[in-house]
């Protein structure tokens, strides 16, 4: 165990030298237990700004905003006990909610709530929201004219439908480091064959993986997992828009189902929609079945909001084997890794996020960022511009592959 750490701690150490020395990818490790090493330069975030109400809203746990440098948007979370939660009080809340936190700060472009029953509250990974929201300042008034039996007309809202969702399971909270294979040490060496002819080859049709995009073209994906936020997805898809960028959404299917309307935006924006699982679970060595249920409920889940079919997927914390990439394939997805990881999940702060991605970007190389990652969004302009700047192309993993 000690050897396979000292090794891992080495690549890591690897992952930040020159840009000269820089053309080695990642290689595939093999597994190293549940925990993750902290990235070099770990802190935690900084916390995101208040918005005070007063009087308080009860039962408002945060509200909290952030700019990507050319608008703000707000994210109001309410607890809601039992007993309110017919349709008509959700929307009477919610509507408080929203139009409070523009009254208190003018600056805001966007404010999106997320309303949970307070009884049985665990965060991500618990119960789905009761109701949740995206109100632009240019349509508010539009949502405060909403009334329970006409909520359909409003796009940007989701009402819990009560109904039978797939199983709640635990999420994995390990980060993207190095993808990590686990099984027998001749199945290793055939990975780590597999991404070295990508490397110099590009992707392999049928294969079912993709560890490095065309190496002579011009073009280098831009990825991002974890996807959708109710925070960060508006931001985000603002600071693309400017910047004139597409890129492929790793979506976790929990997320997608209680904030739609996002996954809608993002797909007629012109973005790629893609498979993370729909609980963020580590698939290694769960049932075969249940792989299956992670990954079609989110296939199913992304083709009927969107109409898009998806093409690839990428395992939580980057651990896979010889099953889960079996199940993918009969799904028809291609297993999708990274050349390119600044370890954004880690706070490094922004600067750092830069000189990190910046250091191993290449022609066909694969971007790896995170929808949910606050230091992310600063950081991603400077990201397009230097990319630009070397005549390089920031897209889609689709459009990289010319699939």
């Amino acid at each position: 165990m000690q050897r396979w750490i000292f090794a891992l701690l080495i690549g890591l150490l690897g992952c930040w030298r020159n840009p000269a020395e820089a053309e080695p990818l990642p290689r595939v490790q093999a597994p190293l237990g549940e925990a993750q090493p902290i990235a070099p330069g770990f802190r935690p975030a900084p916390p995101l700004p208040q918005i005070q109400l007063n009087p308080p809203l009860p039962g408002l746990r945060r509200l909290v905003y952030l700019s990507n440098g050319h608008i703000e948007a707000a994210h109001g979370l309410l607890l809601v006990p039992q007993s309110e939660r017919q349709p008509a009080r959700l929307l009477s809340l919610a509507q408080q909610l929203v139009q409070r936190a523009f009254a208190a700060r003018n600056s805001l472009a966007v404010v999106d709530v997320s309303l949970y029953q307070a009884e049985g509250y665990a965060g991500f990974g618990g119960p789905l929201p009761l109701l949740t929201a995206s109100v632009p300042k240019a349509r508010l008034e539009e949502f405060l004219r909403l009334r329970p039996e006409n909520l359909g007309l409003y796009d940007h809202l989701w009402l819990n439908p009560n109904e039978p969702l797939p199983p709640t399971r635990r999420p994995s909270r390990l980060a993207e480091t190095i993808p990590t294979y686990e099984g027998s040490p001749q199945e290793l060496q055939e990975q780590q064959t597999l991404q070295e002819t990508h490397r110099q080859k590009g992707p392999l049709r049928g294969s079912g993986l993709y560890y490095h995009g065309p190496p002579g073209s011009d073009k280098v994906a831009l990825t991002f997992d974890d996807a959708v936020h109710p925070l960060y997805t508006p931001l985000l898809l603002d600071a693309l828009g400017r910047a004139g960028i597409k890129a492929t959404f790793f979506l976790i299917g929990r997320n997608a189902e209680a904030y739609p309307y996002f996954v809608r935006d993002l797909a007629q924006a012109g973005h790629e929609l893609a498979n993370h699982t729909y609980h963020h679970v580590r698939l290694v060595g769960l049932p075969e079945e249940v792989i299956r249920d992670e990954l079609l409920s989110t296939n199913q889940l992304i083709e009927r909001l969107t109409g898009q079919k998806v093409r690839f997927f990428r395992p939580p914390g980057g651990r896979y084997d010889a099953q889960v990439l079996r199940v993918a394939r009969e799904l028809g997805l291609t297993t999708a890794f990274w050349t390119d990881d600044p370890a954004d999940f880690n706070n490094p702060g922004s600067n750092v996020i830069v000189s990190r991605t910046l250091r191993y970007l290449r022609p066909g190389g694969i971007i790896l960022l995170h929808d949910n990652a606050q230091e992310t969004l600063p950081a991603l302009e400077k990201i397009v511009q230097k990319a630009q700047a070397r005549g390089l192309t920031l897209t889609t993993l689709s459009n990289q592959a010319g699939w």
